[in-house]
C-alpha cells in the first residue's frame, strides 16, 4: 500500500525520518552537480520560527555523538540525537509543481504550525 510520494505502510511506521524516493532521487542529482560524496542529508529540529521550532535540511560531512543515520536509494539521511524524539516518522518528500518546487517535510509529531510553513511546537 503507497501512502505518500514511494512510501509504504511499513516504512511509515519505522523509527525515524523516512526519505520518498523521489527526494533521494533529488538529493542524489544535487550532490552529482557538487561533486561530492561524502555528504549526507542532515534534518535537524532548531529553536526559533514562530511556533517555537523549525527545521534545518542542509547537506553534512560531520558525524556527530549520537546521531542517527538511515539510508535510503544510496542516500544518507542524519538526525542529531536531540532532534530524533521530534522527527519520529517525518516524511521527507520532493514536489515539483507548478506551485512550487522543493523539498516539504510531513511530520506527524507537529502538533501546530504557522503560515511560515517550516516551523511547528
Amino acid at each position: 500500500m503507497t501512502i505518500q510520494g514511494d512510501v509504504t505502510q511499513q516504512d511509515q511506521q519505522a523509527d525515524g525520518v523516512v526519505l520518498t524516493d523521489a527526494a533521494a532521487s533529488k538529493v542524489k542529482s544535487l550532490l552529482e552537480q557538487e561533486g561530492r560524496d561524502d555528504l549526507r542529508l542532515r534534518l535537524a529540529v532548531q529553536p526559533g520560527g514562530c511556533s517555537g521550532l523549525r527545521y534545518q535540511l542542509f547537506f553534512d560531512e560531520r558525524d556527530l555523538d549520537g546521531d542517527t543515520v538511515r539510508e535510503f536509494g544510496g542516500v544518507g539521511v542524519v538526525v542529531d540525537r536531540m532532534s530524533v524524539p521530534y522527527l519520529q516518522g517525518a516524511v521527507i518528500d520532493f514536489v515539483d509543481t507548478i506551485e512550487k518546487q522543493g523539498f516539504t517535510i510531513d511530520n506527524p509529531s507537529a502538533t501546530s504550525s504557522c503560515a511560515c510553513g517550516d516551523s511547528f511546537h
